[in-house]
């Protein structure tokens, strides 16, 4: 995907942002293209988390500015950052998206439990909904994540690493999902570890110490020379 073929979905337009006193992104310029799905790579301490912190809109900068769609994005963690002895069930973990932005006081409709059981079918959970997340295996409890965050039907869809340390089943059927919403029109941006994931997406953003090293296709960016300088 060249440049002048990139339909923007979101954009950091010279960002620096991080925690308290310590500056984590400095000065980062990156397009993340509508309708595409891009992998934000780099090695621990490189500013993956940071960077879709910012995308979220959790994170606020301390200079530059954010370009993102309309509305709220969708933040999917990895799986151990949930607590798994909460008390909640597949079901009431995937309808939790739909209360994203509404008045806590309104019920969900009747459409907002048809959404959530379509999440939960497109997952690979509709047989396991009455299940407690505590329950669930690594996969199934990533798997019912990814869902909540499509149960939100936004425009940016931002995942912090989804498939690390999880079983083929559940990486295929994410990476699957993943690409499906991007073919909608969604923005999708996930950060990884994995290569193979990584030459995988539509566009590629490489960070090193809070910088981009390189953007761009991932058969250019995941260049040997390019990832030896990103991982030293």
């Amino acid at each position: 995907m060249t440049r002048s073929a990139i339909r923007t979905g979101a954009a950091l337009n010279n960002v620096s942002a991080g925690y308290a006193r310590q500056v984590v992104l400095h000065e980062v310029s990156a397009v993340f293209p509508a309708g595409a799905v891009t992998a934000l790579v780099g090695a621990n301490g490189s500013g993956k988390s940071t960077a879709l912190s910012v995308l979220a809109g959790i994170v606020r900068p301390a200079a530059g500015s954010v370009e993102r769609p309309a509305g709220r994005a969708a933040l999917v963690v990895q799986h151990d950052a949930v607590p798994a002895l909460l008390p909640i069930t597949v079901r009431e973990t995937v309808e939790m998206g739909r209360w994203a932005g509404r008045p806590w006081r309104r019920r969900l409709s009747r459409h907002d439990r048809a959404v959530a059981e379509r999440c939960l079918t497109r997952l690979g959970l509709d047989q396991i909904i009455g299940s407690r997340l505590s329950a669930l295996s690594g996969g199934q409890r990533q798997r019912a994540l990814v869902a909540q965050a499509l149960a939100q039907e936004t425009d940016l869809l931002l995942l912090d690493e989804p498939t690390a340390a999880l079983d083929v089943p559940a990486r295929e059927t994410i990476s699957r999902t993943l690409r499906e919403v991007a073919d909608s029109g969604v923005t999708v941006v996930h950060a990884t570890h994995d290569l193979t994931e990584a030459r995988a997406a539509d566009h590629c953003v490489l960070l090193r110490q809070g910088r981009v090293l390189a953007e761009g296709p991932p058969e250019t960016v995941l260049s040997q020379d390019n990832l030896l300088d990103a991982w030293h």
